[in-house]
């Protein structure tokens, strides 16, 4: 297997660990859900091809899903994100040059598009999770402030990982 192949396992384990350990167990105030395992959907290789981008996205939100013991919240919104994240990544990241960056980070896309990127990424994955998970129980209003909440409380800890924990920058 290649090195890309095992960096994106190690961030596999690395985010899947932490957001089973640590932010599952976050909620605060009961409107931010910190979910930095999305993260590792959105630094997949923007050259990735449909099917497999999709079969890896449903199956990391399955893992979530069977470890909180929850209906498949996080998979539906997983395999959302990979399908709109096929056609923003083209455009916000690549802004439509026929280029694959291997790893999607602040440190090789410029930074304010990969901002742009997480943003727009994590406000439709939290749309979708909390569409499905809350509409019913608490309304509209609060859907979109645990969206909003939730998203900016993302983004932070999404960039902060990749200031600390991606040293240099990979190869375009």
């Amino acid at each position: 297997m290649n090195k890309l192949v095992w960096r994106n396992i190690g961030r596999f384990v690395l985010l899947m660990a932490f957001q089973l350990l640590v932010l599952s167990n976050v909620y605060l105030g009961g409107y931010v859900l910190p979910m930095l395992y999305v993260l590792f959907i959105l630094m997949l290789p923007t050259g990735m091809r449909r099917i497999p981008l999709l079969l890896i996205a449903f199956g990391t939100g399955l893992t979530v899903d069977l470890m909180n013991n929850v209906l498949g919240f996080h998979a539906l919104a997983c395999t959302v994100v990979a399908m709109m994240r096929i056609w923003y990544a083209d455009r916000i990241l690549t802004r439509g040059e026929p280029i694959v960056i291997n790893t999607p980070s602040i440190r090789n896309v410029t930074p304010q598009y990969f901002i742009t990127y997480l943003v727009l990424m994590y406000a439709i994955f939290y749309l979708v999770y909390f569409t499905s998970e809350l509409f019913g129980s608490r309304g509209f209003g609060d859907m979109l402030l645990a969206t909003f909440l939730s998203t900016i409380a993302s983004t932070l800890l999404a960039v902060l990982y990749q200031l600390l924990l991606i040293k240099k920058k990979d190869e375009v």
